[in-house]
């Protein structure tokens, strides 16, 4: 994270600033889960998000104390924000890659080898490992659902699974690599913000996830008995090729777009040999489609990334941080070291938690309560490696059980499932946060007082 922060002027907390939030948050999930009780069918999908956040944004630029024009200009740079375009262009290119995928036919290829490969009984084990696996090699959870759901969406209409079960599996299994990954955005902020190795967060992190992990893998595969399993034809490693590329590439550590590029190209290059009369016209009409399939999910990405700047100028997040701040410090005045420290890991916790909730993007919520996060750890003799962990868990806990968080919405648009019905399955980041929270009530270690353990990257 950048050290360049040049503040003009003090943010001056407000609980008012929150309130665009909330209307969001009503309108999207209100409506939807009014409707889903009304029978009424893919309820979530009569109120398109993107639409839902207008009223918001527009509550937002009323709420600001500037100008029209400026504060038009400051939603502008929240929709522009790295984050969000690095986003926006993953969605673009997933969306490419599995339009082009499935008119080659790698869709149906590569669940026929995933069917001839992973045993009846542990269908599902199988996915979260893959996505998992896949995850933690790329960095990024956006990058291994694009490429994992489509074909565990075919397993699963195959072999008779629950749709909801199975997007919660290969939600999970993404999250769980993105904890974990040392490439990815999230842990990069957490260790540059709390001042630790990536070494030392990983391993930290590990004691915590890998339980979390076979506690999944447990009712993942108490619940993969399949209804039917569907014969398995021969194996067509040609159309297959695109995936296995990808997978070894997110292997090698390279970048994801160039991932997604590279595969694009190959599941073209597939469809152009094998299939008569696919022509460079069809391949980017593929590819077009592609971007289409991404708009909702655009567009929502783009409104709530000015959403969140507008309320981050207002004093919402600055709010937010300061009122966790607030009770930590009054709470840790009154008992002992150890009990402060847990107060201030559970005070953390509870930060990028609500930052996260506002933001729905891990990383800005890392990068957002980062500072006050590492200020509560040194005052209570927090480890930066315990800081740094507890950061990048709980927000991708929040982000892999938020119902209008990106990972939740694309398995929802995939798998045409209610985001609520995808976030009631994501059993291991439920599990994640409750090893988490035990975490912090074990003995655990507390910050000696050298200035080694504030060593920087």
């Amino acid at each position: 994270m950048s050290d360049t922060k040049k503040t003009s002027a003090p943010i001056t907390p407000s609980a008012l600033a929150l309130l665009p939030l909330f209307v969001f948050l009503t309108l999207f999930i209100g409506v939807g889960t009014y409707l889903t009780l009304q029978g009424v069918d893919f309820a979530f999908y009569q109120l398109p998000a993107p639409i839902a956040a207008l009223p918001a944004v527009v509550v937002a630029i009323l709420l600001s104390k500037d100008s029209l024009n400026r504060s038009i200009e400051h939603f502008m740079r929240g929709v522009g924000h790295p984050d969000i375009i690095a986003m926006c262009m993953i969605y673009l290119l997933a969306g490419a890659f599995a339009a082009v995928a499935k008119a080659s036919g790698g869709v149906d290829a590569t669940v026929n080898l995933g069917l001839a490969a992973i045993p009846t009984s542990m269908i599902l084990p199988g996915i979260f490992l893959i996505s998992a696996f896949i995850a933690t090699a790329m960095g990024t959870s956006m990058g291994t659902i694009a490429a994992v759901a489509p074909v565990a969406l075919g397993i699963a209409e195959s072999a008779g699974m629950s749709l909801p079960l199975t997007a919660g599996v290969v939600l999970s299994g993404a999250m769980f690599g993105d904890n974990l990954s040392i490439i990815s955005d999230t842990t990069i902020a957490a260790t540059r913000s709390q001042g630790c190795e990536m070494k030392d967060k990983f391993r930290e992190n590990v004691r915590i996830a890998i339980p979390a992990a076979l506690f999944a893998l447990v009712i993942f595969a108490f619940n993969s008995t399949a209804t039917q399993m569907p014969e398995t034809g021969p194996i067509e490693w040609l159309k297959v090729l695109p995936y296995v590329t990808i997978l070894i590439l997110a292997v090698s550590g390279m970048n994801v777009f160039v991932v997604l590029s590279i595969g694009i190209l190959l599941a073209g290059g597939v469809s152009l040999t094998s299939i008569d009369n696919y022509a460079l016209t069809d391949f980017g009409k593929d590819i077009y489609a592609g971007f289409g399939n991404m708009q909702e999910i655009f567009l929502l990405s783009m409104l709530i990334g000015g959403l969140s700047e507008l309320m981050r100028r207002q004093g919402g997040l600055v709010f937010l941080t300061n009122l966790v701040s607030r009770i930590i410090r009054i709470f840790s005045s009154t008992h002992s070291k150890q009990a402060n420290g847990r107060a201030s890991e559970l005070g953390i916790a509870s930060l990028v938690t609500m930052v996260n909730a506002c933001t729905a993007n891990n990383t800005v919520a890392i990068i957002v309560s980062g500072s006050v996060a590492r200020e509560i750890a040194e005052e209570n003799s927090v480890t930066p490696r315990r800081s740094a962990s507890l950061l990048d868990i709980f927000s991708c806990v929040i982000q892999g059980t938020l119902p209008y968080g990106a990972q939740v919405l694309l398995l929802g648009s995939v798998f045409n499932l209610s985001p609520l019905d995808v976030v009631a399955n994501s059993y291991y980041c439920f599990s994640l946060a409750i090893a988490a929270i035990v975490a912090v009530f074990l003995k655990h270690p507390t910050r000696k007082a050298t200035p080694q353990t504030d060593a920087a990257l």
